[in-house]
């Protein structure tokens, strides 16, 4: 019987609790399951931890090896990723067994009085027991701190360290009260050792895992919120700027349009004495003074003119050649200042890979637009010095970032000493669909 009940919970209760594992693990790396690998290495790992000296911290960084190398070989996620879901799946798991075990002490003297084959029924709900608060626990973790975007690579370290600090501290305690050896009296209690707080210590090292994992998430909800609000100062000192320039233009229109009537009679009064030349000279004056009013880009949208027209009015007087070909819906469901945020950014990033080009070769900067349907396509080309670029700056990512709130995609075309910027968007139907 004895026998039968080791190998049903080494083989059957362990077993199912690494395939608990590996769901949980493949789950958090979002990724699509593939049983077919998982099976067998589950099996095998299963194999590894019993070849393993029992109850030690080998058979926790065998599992997390093995869980490491699906997610990286079969998987092909993340390093950083795959680490810090490893220590965590190691880490619940190993809380859980402990808090059981330590329950198990309080509880086993007690129920083994009442009957002598209660040890063998006490071990069978020991490892349902444990099976169970350890799959309460994942889908705790998963639901309330680990689904959709939460974890942030750049950030991952945060929130690891601790974790390994509370595996490593959990196993100290265990090698520092138990040893290597563990006594039993004839009542079936571990000789000097306290169950009841060898439970405290679990439980509060379970209750810090959750908190650390919450203050991660406020944490990383506080990064999001700060980076929102540099996105938003940013697009309000460009909004105040475009204002700007459209409250001068509109007083030297109203100045123009009030002047308009003597403008008229001079001409008419010149053609009247037969003053031809004079008069068509008046016009060209006129029409040059119109044309300085008048927007350098015309796309149909205001705002998108206004900025054109200064980008482009820098990258001219740095003997940059620029065209604009970009018509513009107006008015539509894609906001003014969204429109500005992709224009303003990429051609912040033209003028400066003009800027790199050293020698004599050809600057330009061509700016193109159309619309189909409910489709709007902006592509902006530039020439650039022909070395590929390392990573994206910022101004990729704005650009990146507002496509994608309007269901688009942003996506880079180099070709020799050619760089072309696509960016797609959708026009939604609904001003209430635009995400803030």
């Amino acid at each position: 019987m004895a026998v039968f009940l080791d190998i049903f919970n080494s083989f059957v209760i362990g077993g199912m609790q690494l395939l608990l594992g590996f769901f949980f693990f493949v789950k958090c790396l979002q990724k699509k399951r593939k049983p077919f690998y998982e099976l067998p290495l589950a099996g095998l790992c299963c194999v590894v931890m019993l070849l393993s000296p029992a109850g030690s911290v080998v058979q926790y960084l065998v599992y997390a090896l093995f869980l490491m190398a699906m997610g990286i070989i079969i998987y092909h996620s993340d390093w950083r990723s795959v680490l810090l879901y490893a220590a965590l799946t190691v880490e619940i798991m190993e809380l859980c067994f402990g808090i059981i075990n330590s329950l198990s002490g309080i509880l086993y003297p007690k129920i083994a009085a009442l009957h002598q084959n209660a040890a063998a029924a006490m071990s069978v709900s020991l490892g349902m027991t444990v099976l169970a608060l350890t799959a309460l626990c994942y889908c705790a973790a998963y639901r309330y701190f680990l689904h959709g975007d939460m974890m942030e690579k750049q950030y991952l370290f945060m929130i690891l360290i601790p974790i390994l600090m509370l595996f490593f501290m959990d196993e100290y305690i265990n090698a520092v009260l138990y040893g290597t050896t563990v006594v039993h009296n004839a009542a079936g209690s571990i000789i000097a050792v306290d169950p009841y707080q060898m439970l405290a210590i679990q439980l509060f090292g379970m209750a810090s895992l959750f908190c650390i994992l919450f203050a991660y998430k406020k944490l990383l909800q506080n990064f999001r919120l700060h980076t929102e609000l540099s996105l938003l100062e940013h697009e309000e000192h460009f909004l105040n700027q475009y204002v700007e320039e459209a409250r001068a233009r509109y007083d030297k229109t109203k100045s123009f349009r009030h002047d308009i009537k003597n403008h008229i009679t001079v001409v008419k009064d010149l053609l009247e004495n037969g003053k031809r030349e004079e008069a068509l000279t008046y016009i060209g004056d006129l029409a040059d003074l119109s044309q300085a009013l008048s927007f350098p880009c015309s796309t149909g949208n205001p705002a998108a003119d206004i900025l054109l027209g200064n980008k482009l009015g820098i990258a001219e007087s740095m003997g940059v050649a620029a065209e604009c070909s970009l018509l513009l819906p107006y008015p539509c469901e894609i906001r003014d200042i969204d429109f500005c945020m992709i224009l303003s950014n990429a051609l912040d990033n033209a003028i400066r890979a003009c800027q790199e080009i050293r020698g004599g070769e050809d600057k330009y900067i061509r700016v193109a637009g159309r619309l189909q349907g409910d489709l709007v396509l902006l592509e902006v080309e530039n020439s650039f010095s022909g070395k590929g670029f390392a990573e994206w700056g910022i101004g990729l990512k704005n650009i990146k970032a507002t496509a994608e709130k309007y269901q688009g995609a942003m996506s880079i075309k180099t070709q020799a000493t050619s760089f072309l910027l696509s960016v797609l968007l959708v026009i939604p139907r609904h001003a209430e669909s635009i995400p803030r």
